[in-house]
């Protein structure tokens, strides 16, 4: 299940494009994102500074299909990180994941010779929903390479970590590391009225004055606005569409039927989009479903 979200709102709702560009995706802000990036890796990776990169990348050749990060940076040991929101769950969005890894890991191999030495790649999803219900609990997945009959890893520079947002419920008076602060404030920021007094480190202080409403210029307020009305319509498009599917599978009782609940709701939900004018790749990335098959709702030519 996704997060709802809150009417109440003294700070930005972290799950607006708006508000994750504007904690992680800023250079005037990167110290937030070194801060949430050293508090998940926990005693592996210590980092000092970052330097972002483009977001955009293209294959080798002009007919590969590109890829569009949310955030792209390298830390100053040539370390690289993908770090992406993910609103709602896709159908292959590991596959994505996995697709996305690729691109930092071709971005080195240098002209010339080469020894096939490579750094250290992360791809790291902030998951406003939850893909394993085995566990309600499990909310923070680390994935390696794995030699499958020992358990031990077998290439440590290919990491992919997912944070299953929902299913952390920790309250404030059981929050112990800066991750547990983070993970808070991420899931809770619409939600309070003031800055809790647990986190009172200088960091803390940072996240809740940048992501105080009252402190925005005219225009920075209407690009929120505009940003979490776009939040909002998606929420209950997505949830209305999950709901009739989840209905649906329930009375045919077979699982083909929760499985044309789920295309319908990509369906209904690409729907949606192309008639707020949110163009084919972006509603690709958000449904799974192909370029071709969205421009063919609009009747587009592809």
């Amino acid at each position: 299940m996704m997060e709802p979200f809150s009417t109440r709102e003294r700070y930005i709702n972290f799950y607006t494009d708006f508000a994750f560009k504007r904690f992680f995706g800023t250079e005037i802000n990167k110290d937030l994102l070194i801060s949430f990036l050293n508090s998940l890796l926990a005693g592996e990776e210590r980092i000092t500074d970052l330097k972002y990169l483009n977001t955009e990348h293209f294959g080798t050749l002009e007919m590969n299909r590109k890829a569009v990060f949310d955030v792209y940076c390298k830390n100053d040991r040539d370390e690289y990180f993908i770090v992406e929101m993910q609103k709602g769950e896709q159908q292959f969005f590991k596959d994505r994941s996995v697709f996305y890894s690729t691109f930092p890991i071709r971005e080195q191999a240098p002209k010339g010779n080469w020894d096939y030495k490579l750094k250290a790649v992360y791809t790291i999803g902030i998951l406003n929903f939850s893909f394993d219900d085995t566990d309600p609990e499990y909310y923070h997945h680390e994935v390696k390479l794995m030699d499958t009959r020992t358990k031990r890893v077998f290439y440590d520079k290919l990491t992919y970590i997912y944070l299953e947002m929902p299913k952390f419920n920790k309250p404030l008076d059981r929050l112990e590391s800066d991750f547990d602060k983070w993970m808070f404030a991420i899931r809770h920021l619409p939600e309070l009225l003031e800055k809790p007094q647990i986190m009172q480190e200088e960091i803390f202080n940072r996240l809740f004055e940048v992501a105080e409403i009252a402190r925005f210029t005219p225009q920075e307020v209407y690009e929120y606005e505009e940003s979490l009305k776009i939040y909002r319509d998606w929420y209950s498009i997505t949830q209305t569409a999950i709901n009739k599917a989840m209905k649906e599978g329930r009375e045919e009782g077979r699982k083909e039927g929760m499985e044309e609940g789920r295309k319908e709701v990509a369906y209904n939900i690409a729907r949606a989009m192309r008639l707020r004018g949110m163009d084919p790749d972006t509603i690709s990335e958000m449904t799974g479903l192909s370029v071709s098959q969205i421009a063919a709702m609009a009747g587009d030519n592809v």
